[in-house]
């Protein structure tokens, strides 16, 4: 028996990482209907947070704060990543709204730039982009402003950020050729993230052994599925994000600032992937390809439980998270050592994380087959386009 809750017990804290990986998402996509395949890459960005700030704690005149660095990178991984998911929505997904396909091939191709990105960045990199957009951004406000009010305004906006490209391409390959500054940060190589000393142990309770990491997981999932539940409900701005949702065009006729409701919706849901980046690092290392491992789920996650429905986000995550780690795990086989030899030979089978996965995924294809909605289907009005 001590097996199975400690099966159990893991399941759930697997289940927790889905909650918070697909919360940030059930607010994008079950709120907006917006494809945001780029979300597991703002889950790679907190993760790559967090790896900095535990260096940056690990020695100088932070070092006596190392055990509380977690909590510190929680906000800057929430920030981080809301911040990057800002940038992505007013420079792409606002042009694209009402168009699905266009938007999941946009934030795909964004999710490779974003990999690939914390491959190859270095100082030299950084300062060229960081010179690259300030010079973008700055050169129509000290030009003439008549030069902005011809037809041919549109054209000078490209001409001016294509220039400022280059001169950013031109600044990293001069800086490039000193060594010290041409350097990988990260590089494509997985990295270890040390979690702090008060979470490297476990509580034994009743005969089951919990790490205190995963507590810490469980712990995060439960506050920030709270705060975002007040935030929707409770606050102003949350009240406006679901008026727009249920009927845009009135909500805009009675002053609600439509494009700054779907930019702060964009900000929290890409804060709450960060956060989930924050989570993953105190269970494996990190890499560039983290994001990829858990978008898929994070969909079948939103699907399964309802578009736009926290309380089918929370369900649906725990339900896959434990299901997934029972069978993957093998550890049905020790639970129910007699169950019948068929079942034996097809858990057999399925007893590998990759094979849970498929299993996972056919039930949920054959459970849609009958509730296409999910198990909390929608009410009233999805967000118009």
């Amino acid at each position: 028996m001590d097996l199975l809750y400690e099966t159990l017990f893991n399941g759930l804290a697997i289940g927790s990482v889905l909650v918070l990986a697909a919360l940030g998402l059930a607010v994008v996509f079950g709120l907006m209907g917006v494809i945001n395949m780029a979300h597991g890459e703002l889950m790679m960005l907190g993760a790559y947070t967090t790896y900095v700030v535990q260096n940056l704690f690990k020695e100088g005149p932070l070092e006596a704060l190392f055990p509380i660095y977690i909590l510190v990178a929680i906000p800057l991984a929430f920030l981080v990543s809301g911040l990057a998911g800002l940038l992505l929505e007013k420079t792409v997904i606002r042009r694209l709204y009402g168009r699905p396909l266009e938007t999941l091939l946009a934030t795909w191709g964004v999710s490779l730039i974003l990999q690939q990105f914390v491959r190859s960045v270095s100082s030299a990199f950084m300062v060229g982009l960081l010179l690259a957009v300030a010079l973008g951004v700055l050169f129509p406000l000290f030009s003439p402003k008549g030069l902005w009010q011809q037809r041919w305004t549109p054209i000078l906006g490209v001409m001016s950020w294509l220039v400022a490209g280059l001169i950013g391409v031109a600044t990293a390959s001069a800086l490039g050729a000193n060594r010290a500054l041409d350097q990988p940060w990260f590089s494509a190589r997985n990295l270890e993230v040390s979690a702090p000393g008060w979470l490297r142990g476990a509580i034994d309770f009743g005969g089951v052994t919990m790490p205190t990491a995963r507590l810490f997981i469980i712990a995060l999932s439960l506050l920030a599925l709270l705060a975002v539940n007040w935030f929707l409900q409770k606050s102003v701005w949350g009240i406006r994000i679901r008026a727009v949702t249920q009927n845009r065009p009135m909500s805009d006729c009675l002053g609600i600032p439509t494009q700054t409701v779907d930019a702060l919706t964009f900000l929290v849901g890409s804060g709450l992937a960060g956060v989930a980046g924050v989570a993953v690092t105190l269970l494996g290392s990190v890499g560039p390809n983290l994001g990829g491992n858990y978008i898929v789920d994070c969909f079948m996650v939103v699907v399964l439980g309802g578009v736009g429905k926290l309380l089918g986000t929370v369900v649906a995550a725990l339900s896959i998270g434990v299901l997934s780690y029972v069978i993957g795990s093998g550890s049905l086989l020790l639970v129910w050592p007699g169950m019948p030899a068929g079942m034996n030979e097809l858990i057999t089978f399925f007893a590998t994380t990759s094979m849970a996965k498929v299993l996972v995924f056919i039930l949920i294809v054959v459970f849609l087959q009958f509730k296409p909605a999910g198990l909390f289907p929608p009410k009233g009005r999805l967000v118009e386009a």
